[in-house]
């Protein structure tokens, strides 16, 4: 990466938290030097940011991503993503895409704890080669281990720190959502056992759980965050109190839960943002949708998320994007998260408080200390848009450009 100094000038500054007073933010070497009203240093290429807003990048908290998909992000402003599980990833890899500035920047979950034949692997093999008709288990046929003897789960957390797993992903999952019940899950007190070990490698713990049993069964063994919102019931003030109580972060992933009861991406692949700058194949991915849960009730996830805010619960956005899939519909990388944005905006966050869910609040949460913000020191990780978010929170879309490490990676005329 050829490193340059950059002065983006005339524009409004969210700098994660809030809107500054300041005009002109200055990088140099892929770090934020310098934000205020002065003038630009006379080394700097200036740009000309009248009209806009200036975001820190975006953080995606919950994606399954391949190359393309982290090319999309960034397309899209997402400048880092948090892989909610998946195969190990080697040193060679996570250097790989740590240095290509056109990749979104990762941080993964690794191969996450689940039970054998257990989710994802109905995602991806049919059920009855996973499960015989006598009930037995048929591991050779899942493409993801689960953990046979709750002996081994010492080793098996051990192992995921020594791959470079940056948390540990739990998978509390019965399959009634998915259109696959009967789904084989670990026990409570195997969860419960893999939290401590993983506090005690020092590793923040996020579950999966859409739903409500299953939530309640999370909080109970002591999971940081929640990857999902579940949704086969409506918020009660039991399973509301008991999040806020807690004081685990919850992803919602709104965009999902359309998609798991029946409403695909199309209002989202009808703008002429996203289209524009999509392949063929993503907007088919986008234009369809999951619907294994069409009897499900997309307005009790709208409304625990906002009894979730009314109770200082922190919200963090993300998707579940994973491949340009049909089957696997209603979500595209990079362009659902500013969809999440708008769906958290109408289920009662204001759109500074979306925007935080996007930044600083993953950033915290996940340990991104260089990231999520706009100060002194801070990676220059940043997305010009124009028009103000604050304002509309559509605006994240009219993207007019985005640096990753200090690095332009859209063409864009300079003055």
């Amino acid at each position: 990466m050829t490193h340059r100094s950059y002065a983006i000038r005339d524009v409004k500054v969210f700098d994660g938290e809030s809107v500054v007073d300041a005009s002109t933010v200055t990088v140099l070497d892929g770090v934020i030097t310098d934000i205020g009203h002065g003038l630009p240093p006379a080394e700097a290429t200036v740009v000309d940011g009248a009209g806009g807003t200036l975001l820190p990048g975006l953080i995606d908290a919950h994606v399954h991503p391949d190359d393309d998909g982290l090319a999309q992000a960034v397309r899209f402003g997402v400048t880092t993503v948090v892989e909610m599980g998946g195969a190990p990833r080697s040193p060679e890899d996570r250097a790989r895409i740590a240095d290509d500035d056109r990749l979104a920047d990762i941080r993964s979950a690794g191969l996450p704890l689940t039970a054998v034949c257990g989710h994802p692997n109905e995602l991806f093999v049919p059920m009855e080669k996973l499960i015989g008709p006598d009930g037995s288990h048929h591991p050779e046929a899942a493409p993801m281990p689960g953990l046979a003897n709750p002996d081994e789960l010492p080793a098996f957390i051990a192992q995921r720190v020594r791959e470079g797993s940056d948390f540990i992903k739990l998978l509390a999952e019965e399959g009634t959502v998915l259109n696959a019940p009967g789904l084989p899950e670990l026990a409570e007190d195997v969860f419960a056992a893999a939290v401590r070990e993983a506090h005690g490698h020092g590793k923040l713990v996020v579950a999966h759980a859409l739903t409500y049993d299953a939530t309640m069964e999370m909080l109970r063994v002591g999971v940081d965050g929640l990857a999902h919102l579940f949704l086969d019931r409506a918020p009660t003030d039991e399973i509301v109190n008991a999040i806020a109580r807690a004081g685990v972060f919850v992803i919602p992933c709104l965009v999902l839960n359309r998609s798991i009861t029946g409403t695909s991406g199309e209002d989202l692949a009808a703008d002429s943002r996203v289209s524009s700058r999509m392949s063929e194949e993503w907007l088919r991915a986008l234009r369809s949708s999951f619907t294994t849960y069409p009897e499900g009730d997309y307005r009790f996830s709208r409304e625990t998320v906002q009894a979730l805010y009314r109770s200082g619960v922190r919200i963090i956005a993300g998707t579940d994007a994973a491949r340009a899939e049909e089957e696997h519909g209603g979500l595209a990388q990079g362009a659902s998260l500013h969809h999440e944005l708008q769906l958290l905006v109408k289920a009662g966050l204001p759109n500074v408080e979306a925007l935080r869910s996007a930044t600083s609040i993953p950033a915290q949460a996940f340990g991104l200390e260089d990231r999520g913000v706009i100060r002194r020191g801070a990676r220059a990780d940043l997305v010009l848009v124009d028009g103000d978010p604050t304002g509309s929170i559509s605006d994240t879309l009219a993207t007019r450009a985005v640096w990753r490490r200090g690095a332009m990676t859209t063409p864009l005329a300079t003055v």
